[in-house]
């Protein structure tokens, strides 16, 4: 009996594990199909809360990128989003640098901020690029 019970144990416990195994090797989309179906969750949200507003302007969104979408074009679409952020944080930097030789600590402070606003910014933009 003792044997059995490990026995029972193992085998619940393998078929529980199974669909969480196999849900795993489901590949995340990227490029024009990831774009695709984050267009359809909202359509089927908007759906859901009864927005055929909403609804509308995404179907012809999720159009519209179905027919002249290409992953190659929303690669450098991407790219030349990050390579503007970079831009950003390097004018943002230079002129928080200026404004600290001056001293003029509010100036500095409004900087900061603008220089953390504009990294976030870049940051997001890099995470985009790899969807």
């Amino acid at each position: 009996m003792k044997f059995l019970s490990p026995l029972a144990l193992l085998t619940v416990c393998s078929l529980l594990a199974a669909p969480l195994l196999a849900a795993e090797e489901i590949p995340e989309l990227t490029g024009c199909a990831a774009k695709r179906q984050d267009i359809s969750a909202q359509i089927e949200q908007a759906k859901a809360q009864g927005n055929s507003d909403q609804q509308a302007g995404l179907e012809k969104a999720l159009s519209e990128v179905t027919a002249h979408c290409t992953d190659a074009a929303l690669k450098k679409e991407r790219e030349n989003k990050v390579l503007d952020a970079k831009h950003e944080v390097s004018r943002r930097q230079t002129d928080l640098e200026k404004a600290m030789k001056k001293g003029d600590s509010e100036k500095i402070n409004t900087l900061k901020d603008k220089l953390a606003n504009s990294r976030k910014e870049l940051q997001d933009a890099l995470n985009e690029l790899d969807k």
